[in-house]
């Protein structure tokens, strides 16, 4: 049987510290959550290799847990404190609310998906991440009725970030996403003060698409 401890140790030793990634707190919810508990039983093995990881098919496409060097370096650039309110987009099956679970104060997380939720709901619980709650909503509504968050997370690249998204942020909160596809796509932090939502570009970051976030097609004449 594989050993998912040691596992979990060298995804960390060799895809998590080796790129910039040295807040000691990240680094530690990486090291602690299972991550084979979040993908299917017969997909367990491939938990811990350096790559995105499917954990269902819908019609939009594959939905995946991010590949823990991308979405660690993302998570530090979130910056999230022990006091804030996070809102995880596109949980998926739920891995990244259990990073943020031992970051923050508590966890909203959005998946549009009725059986990833009810998968997020029990693994998130049976792993005693009780500051997480789990909603069914669409990914680009967000979940205003809990606003305002500290943290807004979008857990894939998107084209285009909704006006509804940046309206639930707290002032001087950040909403972190990656803008662009593939090799173009970058890391962005969005902060909000007062009304005013100014941007910072990060690192790139190669990252699936997060469904829903297209920008809106534009007829040609």
């Amino acid at each position: 049987m594989m050993d998912f401890d040691a596992a979990r140790e060298q995804m960390v030793d060799t895809q998590v510290r080796p790129n910039s990634v040295s807040n000691h707190a990240v680094i530690g919810q990486f090291l602690s959550v299972p991550r084979e508990r979040f993908v299917p039983e017969d997909r367990m093995a491939l938990a811990y290799i350096d790559d995105d990881v499917a954990v269902a098919e819908t019609t939009e496409g594959d939905r995946n847990i991010m590949n823990a060097m991308m979405l660690s370096k993302l998570v530090q650039f979130a910056e999230v404190q022990s006091t804030h309110f996070v809102l995880d987009i596109g949980c998926a099956s739920g891995y990244s609310s259990a990073i943020f679970s031992g970051l923050a104060e508590s966890v909203v997380a959005v998946e549009a998906h009725v059986d990833l939720v009810e998968k997020a709901t029990n693994t998130l619980q049976d792993l005693g991440c009780d500051n997480v709650a789990v909603v069914t909503r669409p990914l680009t509504e967000g979940c205003p009725s809990e606003a305002p968050f500290d943290v807004i997370f979008l857990g894939g690249a998107v084209e285009v970030v909704p006006q509804t998204l940046f309206d639930q942020l707290r002032d001087g909160g950040v909403l972190v996403t990656v803008e662009g596809h593939g090799n173009a796509g970058r890391a962005m932090k969005y902060r909000k003060v007062g009304d005013v939502v100014s941007s910072e570009e990060g690192f790139n970051a190669s990252v699936k698409p997060l469904p829903g976030f297209e920008k809106p097609r534009e007829f040609v004449f």
